[in-house]
């Protein structure tokens, strides 16, 4: 069982219930998942997970782009319920991105801690950023991604985060040593929890109900 599916399978046997707006979750508090470049092959060769639309959603982000119908034209749907544009979301902060991975390649500091921060307390919002802090960092010439999540939906949202900090490391010129998550929330809805079952039983091609 690989990691990610090992944490899948201690929020189903050691979590907690909780009911919020979006519906009955269970969750684990302060989880971590350290993933070195084998643990990510293993993950994706085992898991399905929607690689075109997330690279595409991902350069959209990158290019700043909040308008919702500009994601649906590149097969994106799960940003419909937002309205028209994404307020405040992940392409506020993502756009500074391309010119953090450039310092990064410019530099290659082993001394520096070069972070994106993402999420505002102050500005409107719409769909509020689950991943809040990414950070790279360089050690003994390898790339350290470490990433904090404040909350995670461990079936959708954790494979897709996971993917993009991959893609982040593919434009940085270092060899990845590993990718680190520290999940503040993480949780399996109610409805997906006999599908998570199912998923850790050997049916790879479950699907997953969006929960907003």
């Amino acid at each position: 069982m690989n990691k990610y599916y090992s944490l899948l399978d201690k929020i189903l046997s050691d979590g907690h219930n909780q009911t919020n707006k979006k519906g009955n979750i269970t969750y684990l508090l302060n989880q971590q998942l350290t993933l070195t470049p084998a643990d990510l092959l293993d993950i994706f060769e085992s898991r399905s997970i929607a690689r075109r639309k997330l690279r595409n959603e991902l350069n959209q982000f990158m290019q700043g782009e909040r308008d919702v119908a500009k994601y649906r034209e590149a097969g994106i749907t799960w940003w419909d319920y937002c309205g028209s544009i994404l307020v405040n979301s992940y392409p506020t902060y993502f756009e500074k991105l391309p010119a953090l991975i450039a310092r990064i390649n410019r530099e290659k500091r082993t001394s520096k801690n070069y972070v994106l921060f993402l999420g505002s307390t102050d500005a409107e919002s719409n769909q509020a950023p689950c991943l809040s802090l990414v950070q790279f960092q360089i050690d003994d010439g390898q790339l350290v991604i470490s990433a904090y999540q404040r909350s995670s939906d461990a079936n959708l949202g954790l494979p897709s985060d996971i993917y993009h900090l991959y893609l982040m490391s593919r434009q940085i010129d270092l060899p990845l040593k590993s990718i680190s998550l520290f999940l503040g929330n993480v949780h399996v809805y109610e409805n997906n929890i006999g599908r998570t079952r199912a998923l850790l039983d050997g049916d790879e091609g479950v699907k997953f109900d969006l929960n907003v």
